[in-house]
């Protein structure tokens, strides 16, 4: 009897590897699986003695070939992958926007004094005079159109946002409601193997949001926090994350979980939030404010020079810009009651074909501005500056994204080293365990059959 009972265990043995070769099997395509296997030990003898061979084999567990190292890993990589790819469209965006040869703002700032030394040929010239009016239009329109731009970018970064801090929510929320099911179903002694895959599959999504640390707890739940520390999911309880709109049109992040309320700073998001967070604060409110600061400037000293100067008829030169930095319309635009003969060329009273006043007005593209990201910088070097600094600030961010995708990459194939299913390896085990069944039944079968003769004998 023992030597049926031996090939029945291994028969059921074998039929549990092939069930979970099948289960591999079929789930070769299926992102984020982990493929599982038996671990089989041998059972002892229930007798004593030196013939006692054994009790057949048992199957301990199902293993999940998971390492939680390599996840780490693959999580990280999300997070920075997150970081890069959402910021390069608003850099890419600007980049041209600013770049553009015809219309950027170098093109205008240069068409604009083109045109105040073609009109200190001759000063007089109302065609010449109300060529300056019109460049100095452009030039506003190619400010406000710049502007408004990077506006609509805080727009749109902001509605991201909000949609990040919305999914994040929703991702959190499921984790622990598998947290909650994960546990319940380990304590009964049920595999769950699925329900881990599905939460891990969530928590990859997540670190691409945001950047996250997992720590494993003893009942299989796993809690989830910022890298900063606070919490996102503690066991079947999940964080509620907002993003709140400040009346200086900035978005402040808060985290509240249970009584406890949290205010996450930009430097330690990672992830698409935090890729959002740099791009906003390095790159589009300082170059926002370089904008701002330039149209102000120049304005200023455009007008301060042309009221020092005399019109034609010998008055005082009037102001050519208008400047409003809280102006829904424009922030800058052209007087728009000045007419040609207003302008201020003249640095003498009674002199109206004088350009003495002139040279010194277009001697302002040579002057200094203090712009907050470049510091005292010529006026007709600035705008080249800022997009030298954003055409770095956007080809830095394409190689970080380059060196994130590779690493992705590299962190997906060695997690698909270790639990990933191999067709060829699955094969060979699908093989070894039909064989494994075959023979048991075979000792079986010659089990009965020397059963049957010992009866034969005995009758």
């Amino acid at each position: 009897m023992s030597t049926i009972n031996n090939a029945l265990t291994g028969a059921l043995a074998a039929q549990a590897g092939l069930n979970t070769t099948s289960q591999n099997i079929a789930n070769v395509m299926t992102e984020g699986y982990t493929r599982q296997g038996v671990l089989l030990s041998s059972i002892q003898p229930a007798k004593s003695g030196p013939l006692a061979a054994g009790g057949g084999v048992a199957v301990s567990s199902l293993l999940r070939f998971s390492d939680g190292y390599k996840s780490v890993q693959m999580w990280n990589a999300a997070s920075n992958l997150g970081r890069y790819t959402v910021s390069q469209p608003y850099l890419t965006q600007l980049e041209q926007v600013m770049g553009d040869d015809t219309s950027g703002l170098n093109a205008g700032v240069d068409a604009f004094f083109a045109a105040l030394n073609a009109a200190s040929v001759e000063p007089t010239s109302s065609p010449l005079r109300q060529q300056v009016i019109t460049a100095a239009d452009a030039l506003a329109q190619r400010f406000n159109s710049l502007t408004q731009v990077m506006s609509s970018q805080r727009l749109a970064i902001q509605q991201q946002r909000s949609t990040a801090v919305a999914q994040i929510n929703t991702l959190t929320t499921d984790i622990a409601a598998l947290n909650k099911q994960i546990a319940a179903t380990q304590a009964t002694g049920v595999n769950a193997s699925g329900l881990i895959d599905e939460r891990d599959r969530k928590i990859d999504s997540l670190a691409s949001m945001v950047s996250v640390q997992v720590i494993d707890q003893a009942d299989g739940s796993r809690s989830i926090s910022f890298k900063s520390g606070q919490p996102l999911v503690v066991g079947g309880l999940a964080a509620t994350v907002s993003a709140e709109g400040n009346t200086d049109g900035s978005q402040t992040l808060k985290v509240v979980f249970g009584k406890e309320n949290y205010t996450l700073t930009g430097s330690s998001l990672g992830g698409q939030l935090g890729g959002l967070d740099d791009v906003e604060q390095n790159v589009l409110l300082p170059m926002m404010q370089s904008i701002t600061d330039m149209a102000s400037q120049m304005a200023s000293k455009v007008n301060t020079q042309l009221m020092a100067g005399y019109a034609q008829d010998g008055t005082p030169g009037v102001a050519l810009f208008e400047f409003d930095a809280t102006s829904a319309v424009g922030m800058l635009k052209v007087n728009a009651s000045i007419v040609a003969q207003d302008l201020g060329f003249s640095s003498d009273a009674t002199l109206p074909g004088d350009s003495g006043n002139l040279l010194k007005v277009i001697d302002i593209k040579g002057q200094t501005l203090t712009l907050g990201t470049l510091g005292s910088v010529s006026l007709g070097d600035a705008v080249t500056q800022l997009v030298g600094r954003l055409g770095m600030a956007s080809q830095q961010n394409q190689a970080s994204l380059g060196t994130a995708q590779t690493v992705r990459d590299q962190t997906e194939e060695s997690w698909k080293s270790t639990s990933g299913v191999n067709s060829d390896e699955e094969a060979i085990n699908l093989i070894q365990y039909q064989q494994m069944y075959q023979s048991n039944l075979k000792v079986i079968a010659v089990a009965n059959e020397l059963f049957d003769a010992t009866l034969a004998m005995m009758g």
